[in-house]
């Protein structure tokens, strides 16, 4: 992602997950900026560890038709794209951010039922976004969604960056990135 890329900034984040909570929907954090809402505060406050493209999330399936309708009244649409479906799509605005969309359905006893396979027990991350508290994808559970594709270096410094923030050990497929002179 180059200085001249459209990009999530924290108040971005922040002004969305407000929005969301205004109209009582509830949302996790999910790839790079539940990893920011995890490990980027330190001694000098927030400090993102790099910069994002778009915002992912994940939301109750329910939800997905008010979460349109909202952004919709804000200027977004749906991006096009290959692997889109119901469950899993991007809506985009005409300043270039753009919120990709993850959803699920459990049953009473938390089962998936439908949509991205969430298990229950990965909605449990709390962090916060420069003070904004928000719920997130758990730091476990980052890591191994972190895994099982190509990776590149942008994963690499997320699971780097949660590894040692919560004491994990770093994932076999990572090494390449240590051995290269990354680590």
């Amino acid at each position: 992602m180059s200085k001249d890329d459209p990009e999530m900034t924290a108040q971005d984040v922040i002004a969305f997950m407000r929005l969301l909570d205004e109209h009582g929907i509830k949302v996790f954090l999910d790839g790079g900026w539940a990893v920011e809402a995890l490990v980027g505060t330190g001694p000098q406050g927030f400090q993102p560890t790099r910069r994002h493209a778009d915002l992912d999330i994940a939301v109750q399936h329910s939800d997905t038709v008010r979460i349109r309708e909202l952004l919709a009244g804000r200027g977004y649409r749906e991006v096009a794209r290959a692997d889109s479906w119901e469950c899993n799509f991007v809506l985009g605005d005409a300043a270039g951010h753009l919120i990709d969309v993850h959803s699920y359905s459990f049953d009473a006893d938390g089962k998936l039922v439908h949509g991205v396979p969430y298990p229950l027990e990965s909605l449990s991350g709390h962090g916060s976004i420069d003070g904004f508290p928000v719920e997130c994808i758990a730091p476990e559970w980052l890591v191994r969604f972190h895994s099982g594709y190509e990776v590149d270096e942008n994963d690499y410094r997320d699971v780097r960056a949660l590894c040692q923030r919560f004491g994990m050990a770093l994932p076999e497929e990572y090494r390449k990135f240590v051995e290269k002179g990354d680590g």
